[in-house]
């Protein structure tokens, strides 16, 4: 693993922080997500004529995903409206490297080192342990955990699936770039139906600039991302990449004002260990 990928990936999780807390405070979470796709769209677009075409052996694994993205876009929001974003997206998130750390050793893809696997443990531990409130008490409705742990599967899959294409592709950047332009019309054809060109529309005007930062910081954070995944394990990169949680539990306590509590220090704690162990390893 080169020694730029940690830094990089970590670079790329702060921006994953940054685009969900604009989303968080974007009101109509099913438009923010479509509008801020459709930026990425047409940032990949833009870049599509200096990467060209893709690989024909990369197109299978890029329909796959498309429809991946699509149904985790789709539980994200429908997890949103039943869940607290400081609920919902640590579960999400926090589930998905162990997935993906499954699915790799299934599919003979990514033998993990020991130590690896202990980072990866210490990551999605902290990760998921920022979802549970005043220590091991839970919310009695369990609706929101369920949409969150439905939100993870998508995730990994889309995960796994990514770093695979781009690998067979050869160049993550055409990867990217064909698969932020061609995720952006499914969601606008879904966000019209359900709220009308004029809904849109009137969304575009008032949140265009917000959507477009985190259309940029989207874009981006998952290009590093997809980079990476060409050249280390999937898993760690899976691992590495959701500590954007602690990055939005800072932008949560520094700039939303929210209050943090000893148990979620001691989760963010966590995690550190498991970057430490992975930076060892």
């Amino acid at each position: 693993m080169g020694e730029w990928v940690v830094p990089l990936v970590l670079a790329a999780a702060l921006m994953h922080a940054g685009w969900n807390s604009l989303l968080k405070g974007g009101g109509d979470r099913l438009v923010g997500i479509t509008m801020l796709n459709t930026w990425c769209g047409v940032a990949g677009l833009a870049i599509l004529p200096v990467t060209g075409g893709l690989s024909p052996a990369a197109w299978p694994y890029l329909a796959v995903s498309l429809a991946l993205h699509l149904g985790y876009q789709v539980f994200l929001v429908l997890a949103y409206r039943v869940g607290d974003l400081s609920q919902v997206y640590p579960v999400a998130r926090g589930s998905a490297p162990p997935l993906v750390a499954l699915a790799g050793l299934a599919l003979g893809a990514d033998p993990l080192h020991p130590a690896e696997g202990v980072a990866i443990a210490l990551i999605a531990g902290g990760i998921a342990a920022l979802a549970l409130r005043g220590g091991l008490r839970v919310r009695a409705d369990t609706r929101p955990v369920l949409m969150a742990l439905v939100t993870a599967l998508f995730i990994a899959g889309y995960t796994m699936v990514d770093g695979l294409g781009a690998r067979v592709a050869g160049d993550s950047l055409a990867y990217t770039a064909w698969l932020f332009f061609l995720n952006a019309p499914p969601m606008l054809a879904l966000a019209w139906a359900r709220r009308g060109g004029n809904g849109l529309w009137l969304a575009m005007r008032r949140g265009w600039r917000r959507d477009l930062v985190g259309g940029v910081l989207a874009l981006g954070g998952y290009a590093i991302a997809i980079w990476a995944m060409t050249q280390a394990p999937i898993a760690l990169v899976a691992a590495l990449r959701e500590t954007s949680v602690i990055f939005a539990l800072l932008i949560a306590r520094l700039w939303l004002k929210e209050p943090v509590g000893r148990w979620r220090v001691g989760a963010a704690l966590l995690v550190l260990a498991g970057i430490a162990t992975l930076r060892l390893a």
